[in-house]
């Protein structure tokens, strides 16, 4: 599968930093900011990934349906089989994460749609995410940073930090509540955004996605979690693979008039309307050193055709961070 040249991606980051600031509670918060703040909580790993820095790479393909015909004019979802390259992860900057950490899990994906265009998705394993704003985000490294004395976050930022950004609380309730899945490949993946599917009369309509495993979802068990190792993941996912194709089924949720358009922490009301518009198969997977995956920003505002964004402002903000941190590891800092 052809890939966007790195040299794109590294305009893309000078120009990040050039980039207008994303506003929030009346202060201003940088995409560099947000990047050296990540550095300050996990050190830096010289030619890597700030966040997401543990994954795995895997490729397949996607086939969307005529479902989706009414609401956009993607090509995504012509019927036919569109390459997927796709890249398994665990939130943080810690190369050594352990896979038993009850944090979030990734699912980027970018699809090579005909004529050589490039639409990227950027997901998480849980249905909200935990700031709605950059400053939140911001906020939460900072509080997260090791204390000199010991090595650890000082108990009392965290503290305040949970008391003053009710925000981010959905999210760790919800990471709280439920252990880790005991295979990517058993993992539902959510867009966490609102964003507008665009039809063919230019009528724009609210959704939100999500990918839902015919594995079926499955966690650890308390008992597990003490036994899964470290590094039971990425194996995992190859092992399944060798045993056939893993696929998923993308759910797409039709908003109405009302619903929180640019929060990515509030939820949808359970009875909006579901839609079935599309399968993602997963051929194969591999350590992410070396392959396909590892290059890609997976920049998530790379939209095609047929498919917006919305004004959500972790939305924007994520596209210029992105960037900065590409632009760093693209020069081996």
């Amino acid at each position: 599968m052809q890939r966007m040249p790195l040299q794109h991606y590294a305009l893309a980051g000078l120009l990040a930093l050039a980039a207008p600031l994303a506003m929030t509670a009346d202060k201003e918060v940088a995409p560099d900011q947000v990047v050296t703040a990540i550095e300050g909580v996990f050190g830096v790993n010289p030619g890597q990934r700030r966040n997401h820095i543990k994954g795995s790479c895997a490729v397949g393909e996607f086939v969307g349906t005529k479902e989706a015909a009414p609401y956009t004019r993607s090509a995504l979802f012509s019927g036919k089989p569109v390459p997927v390259i796709a890249r398994f992860s665990l939130s943080g900057g810690n190369p050594k994460a352990p896979d038993t950490a009850k944090s979030v899990r990734g699912m980027a994906l970018q699809f090579k749609l005909p004529g050589g265009a490039l639409h990227h998705m950027a997901m998480l394993n849980t249905p909200m995410f935990g700031a709605a704003n950059p400053q939140t985000f911001l906020d939460l490294m900072l509080a997260l940073q090791p204390d000199p004395a010991t090595g650890k976050p000082d108990p009392e930022k965290m503290k305040a930090f949970k008391t003053s950004h009710p925000d981010n609380l959905a999210q760790s309730e919800y990471l709280a509540a439920n252990n880790p899945p005991t295979s990517y490949a058993n993992s539902a993946y959510w867009g966490i955004h609102t964003f507008k599917f665009v039809n063919r009369k230019k009528q724009a309509t609210l959704v939100r996605w999500r990918f839902v495993p015919q594995d079926g979802e499955k966690r650890l068990s308390d008992d597990e979690l003490k036994t899964a190792g470290a590094n039971f993941l990425e194996q995992a996912l190859i092992s399944r693979t060798q045993q056939g194709p893993v696929r998923w089924d993308m759910m797409l949720t039709i908003g109405v008039a009302g619903d929180p358009e640019d929060n990515p922490t509030l939820a949808w009301p359970d009875e909006r309307k579901q839609v079935k518009v599309g399968t993602l198969t997963i051929a194969s997977a591999m350590p992410q050193k070396g392959a396909s995956c590892e290059p890609i920003n997976f920049d998530p505002l790379a939209m095609a055709d047929g498919i917006a964004p919305t004004k959500d402002p972790v939305l924007q903000f994520r596209s210029p961070a992105y960037a900065v941190s590409f632009a760093k590891r693209l020069g081996g800092i």
